[in-house]
């Protein structure tokens, strides 16, 4: 049940759009019109995709307790044999009250609680086993989603409730005797990922579903932010040690012009792919302009125009992104390939999804916003990484830790980065007292011992950062960072986070200082490695600043990395262009450069071997990339030559 191959079809990994068809939206099980809906399935396929997300209508499926309308089932009968006429699987989902801006009861439920009534527990149960006997052996399911966003549609209750009720839906799929991958569709927004808790732990819903499915939609003030923001959630999912899907993404072309979905598409996937997802499910396959009367459509008139088509079935450009994308994952046979060990780690607190005694709530979602502005540095600096969980046990085996703009982590988390300093890591933390009044400051088990400085705090006050720009000049040379050089920072945060650590050196080698001649960055050696010291808040500075990126802190990471002997196969000058690898099981090595940039840029990109274009086999000393514009090359050792087809996008 926990075999990747299960997430392919064909040989080819999930690429689909969740499916309402055009005729009646949510509705469309009333006017079902097989045509149509056959058209429409034609069109995703011959687009390089191979699945649907399906829904069964709560209220229209079930109109009694102990009823499901056979019309119906009958139709969507119809329905999955289209999907095997047109070549294409599909995932149904089954507790669908909210849809799009608007929550739908059946008529019987008359207010009853869903997770803690057993009377109502009993019945949702017995709906989706019913249906899953009926179609578990149907050629056209793929999988199985219990709701859709149910966090949305249902009452709030604690993690008590909520996962006893996911675990019994489970089990009535498997009772049914489905054997497909099944999982909740809740959205994956618990507390490890948000830091808000919903009661949908990510980390006790893993542990009875075969994958995790993110719903992205977010709305950002920096660019980069906004296209790396679905890639930094499935970092932070993967965790639990399920595969994560993207399973619902989009946009709708009441927000974006056309030319900007089709660059955020393409964002989306790339990133996301090289951030370990595997498998895409967009949002959604047409637009619903002739349901203008139709609720949602009537009060929500933007949800009208999410679709990969428009209301006719003519393809918008970010279905040509999706074919696109589709036939790279076809080119590099994208299942033999995985992403090479990483010898960063990026510490995710355990304050981010734990509530210890008397810690405030907003420190949990200001430990993910630094989390997010170090990943996009990071990416700035094309460091390979992953994001081990401090709740988990840190465990030693990365060259360099980073630890953001962090006043927590637990007493035994900052004995174990100490430790693996000893041992021969380079460990960097950044100093930030937090964002609210409560106890704000350095939880730190030593600081003066363990970064060897002395601190000059006063109880009960800051130290605030009072120049709009923080410029940090380097006093001797640090990795790729030579003597003299200066950073500008744009000072950011509230009355309590803005603010820096006053220290002076004791033990430590000072290595930068700002412009009050005040220690910025400290290192001290620390058996076989290095502890480093920001005594600035960087990453949360620049989390909450408008359209920051790309900001310095990439400068430091790149230096750290050099310090920590960081492999990165591929790097690029721009920071604007990521520069990222897959490895296929054969041996072949390929490498993603991805443009952050409005406009073409050209970038000569440095490599461990030789960058040969796949089209030609010849090498590649120079990358023209279009505004947001990917490239996929081979990288092969220097006396080898090799020809493939090439792969481009935008």
């Amino acid at each position: 049940m926990r075999d990747s191959e299960m997430f392919l079809i064909e040989g080819r990994p999930w690429l689909g759009a969740n499916f309402w068809s055009r005729t009646g939206g949510p509705l469309m099980w009333r006017r079902y019109h097989p045509e149509v809906v056959r058209g429409e399935l034609r069109v995703l396929r011959e687009h390089g995709m191979n699945l649907t997300r399906s829904f069964f209508y709560w209220p229209d499926f079930m109109p009694a307790p102990d009823r499901v309308d056979e019309e119906l089932v009958g139709r969507f009968t119809d329905f999955l044999d289209g999907h095997v006429e047109e070549g294409i699987q599909t995932i149904p989902t089954f507790i669908v009250g909210h849809m799009s801006g608007e929550n739908w009861d059946p008529a019987w439920r008359q207010g009853r609680e869903l997770y803690g009534d057993v009377w109502m527990v009993a019945r949702q149960a017995w709906f989706v086993r019913e249906l899953t006997a009926r179609f578990r052996d149907h050629a056209a399911v793929a999988g199985w989603l219990i709701s859709n966003e149910m966090p949305i549609y249902g009452e709030p209750a604690p993690s008590e409730r909520v996962t006893p009720w996911a675990q019994l839906m489970v089990q009535a799929v498997r009772a049914a005797g489905a054997t497909q991958p099944v999982s909740i569709g809740d959205g994956a927004w618990g507390v490890e990922i948000t830091g808000v808790d919903n009661g949908f732990s990510v980390r006790d819903l893993a542990e009875i579903v075969d994958f995790l499915g993110p719903h992205l939609y977010p709305v950002e003030d920096d660019p980069v932010r906004q296209n790396l923001a679905a890639a930094f959630v499935c970092e932070l999912a993967g965790f639990a040690g399920r595969p994560v899907v993207l399973e619902e993404f989009g946009l709708t072309s009441n927000f974006a012009s056309a030319e900007n979905a089709r660059h955020y598409y393409r964002q989306v996937l790339h990133n996301t792919l090289l951030a370990g997802a595997p498998g895409w499910i967009a949002w959604n396959n047409t637009d619903y302009d002739d349901l203008f009367e139709q609720d949602p459509y009537r009060h929500h008139a933007f949800e009208m125009h999410f679709g990969l088509t428009d209301a006719s079935g003519t393809p918008k450009p970010q279905l040509a992104e999706v074919r696109a994308f589709a036939e790279l994952l076809g080119r590099i046979d994208f299942p033999s390939c995985s992403r090479p060990p990483a010898e960063v780690a990026l510490v995710v607190p355990s304050y981010l999804e734990c509530a210890y005694p008397f810690t405030q709530p907003a420190e949990r979602t200001f430990v993910f916003a630094a989390l997010r502005q170090a990943y996009i540095a990071a990416r700035e600096a094309d460091l390979p990484l992953r994001m081990p969980r401090e709740r988990d046990g840190l465990a030693p085996g990365f060259r360099l830790y980073l630890v953001p703009s962090t006043k927590q982590l637990t007493a035994p988390a900052w004995r174990d980065l100490e430790r693996f300093a000893h041992d021969g890591a380079v460990v960097y933390v950044s100093y930030c007292p937090g964002p609210s009044k409560a106890l704000r400051g350095p939880w730190y088990a030593d600081l003066n011992g363990m970064f060897g400085v002395e601190h000059e705090l006063a109880y009960g006050l800051v130290d605030p950062i009072e120049d709009e720009e923080v410029v940090v000049t380097f006093v001797r040379a640090f990795g790729s960072i030579p003597e003299g050089t200066q950073l500008t920072f744009r000072a950011g945060g509230n009355e309590h986070s803005r603010a820096f650590l006053p220290v002076r050196p004791a033990g430590a080698e000072v290595v930068a200082v700002d412009g009050h001649d005040r220690p910025v960055l400290l290192e001290r050696a620390a058996g076989a490695g290095r502890v480093v010291l920001c005594t600035y808040p960087l990453e949360h500075m620049a989390a909450v600043t408008p359209r920051v990126n790309p900001e310095p802190t990439y400068r430091i990471y790149d230096a750290l990395a050099e310090v920590a002997g960081v492999g990165r196969p591929v790097t690029t000058e721009d920071p604007r262009v990521f520069a990222a690898e897959l490895r296929h099981r054969d041996g072949r090595r390929f490498v993603w450069l991805v443009s952050q940039a409005p406009e073409e840029v050209t970038v000569k990109p440095m490599a461990d071997g030789r960058l040969n274009s796949l089209q030609t086999g010849q090498p590649v000393d120079e990358v023209d990339l279009g505004a947001y514009g990917v490239q996929v090359l081979r990288l092969l050792p220097g006396n080898e030559e090799e020809g493939e087809s090439q792969c481009e996008t935008g």
